[in-house]
């Protein structure tokens, strides 16, 4: 070879193999998108209660998808996005589609304008997750919560009023302006600075192992005999548990040093302990 020759190209390097054990969170986000997406094909066809049973069952994998990848050692940059990708048309693009088919029709386009809000507030609270999850120097604490509502409990929360009239026959729930309501006020709790709890490194004592697993067998029971009853419950209870992410959240902050709280004595008793910058 001349010295004015160019250097020959490396070969491209191919993936030769790939453990199935690294596929194993992948195959599952994709059953996810494929429950979201069906959910859509159940709303078409008027089988409302078909639809919210798939939602719930892309809400289940994807809840196992991050576990399983980190229990298997398979995370990946492609998962992440493939997941943000299917929460956005599990959980913002379907619920706001089969809300509008449900009862946001009979609001003309005022009705397509909300649903199309709530799915664009699902899209910005991925996005803002997905940049702060990069963020290396965020304290180890803030992994105990979310800001504002994840998008799997946000598509459960704007699809209460379908849920309850499983359960109770009242026009009411299928009222455009109540439904409009749901869709305002949740679509504005998934892009709010609200924390609520991960329950990712949630950590049981020892003693209150038991009680945990008979409450788990009890709620997987009521599942299976009463489930709307039984969803509408767990929902209510995840509202309650705002006051108390809040206040926890507020006394982590307060005894992290490096918030302006702690850190300048001048101005603790008048900061906002809420302030997280």
């Amino acid at each position: 070879m001349t010295e004015d020759s160019e250097p020959a190209k490396k070969p491209t390097q191919r993936l030769k193999e790939l453990p199935f054990n690294r596929m194993i969170p992948n195959i599952l986000t994709l059953l996810a998108l494929a429950a979201g997406l069906t959910s859509i094909r159940f709303a078409l066809l008027q089988q409302w209660e078909f639809a919210a049973l798939s939602l719930v069952v892309a809400a289940i994998l994807d809840t196992l998808d991050g576990r399983v990848a980190r229990l298997l050692k398979g995370a990946s940059k492609f998962g992440a996005e493939l997941d943000s990708l299917s929460d956005f048309v599990c959980f913002g693009v379907s619920p706001a589609l089969i809300l509008y088919l449900w009862a946001m029709q009979q609001a003309g386009r005022a009705g397509w304008i909300l649903v199309m809000l709530f799915a664009m507030c699902c899209g910005l609270r991925l996005a803002r997750f997905n940049v702060a999850s990069d963020d290396e120097n965020t304290p180890a604490w803030k992994a105990n919560f979310f800001a504002g509502v994840p998008a799997p409990a946000g598509a459960g929360l704007v699809l209460l009023p379908l849920i309850l009239s499983f359960q109770i026959n009242s026009d009411v729930l299928r009222n455009p302006w109540f439904v409009s309501c749901f869709l305002f006020v949740v679509g504005g709790l998934l892009v709010s600075s609200v924390p609520t709890y991960s329950f990712k490194k949630l950590k049981i004592s020892r003693n209150f192992v038991l009680p945990t697993m008979l409450i788990v067998a009890g709620v997987a029971a009521f599942s299976v005999s009463v489930p709307w009853l039984t969803l509408s419950t767990v929902l209510g209870l995840y509202i309650c548990t705002f006051a108390f992410s809040v206040r926890s959240h507020r006394r982590f902050e307060a005894a992290d040093p490096s918030t302006p709280e702690t850190t300048d004595p001048s101005d603790s008793e008048t900061a906002d302990p809420s302030d997280s910058r």
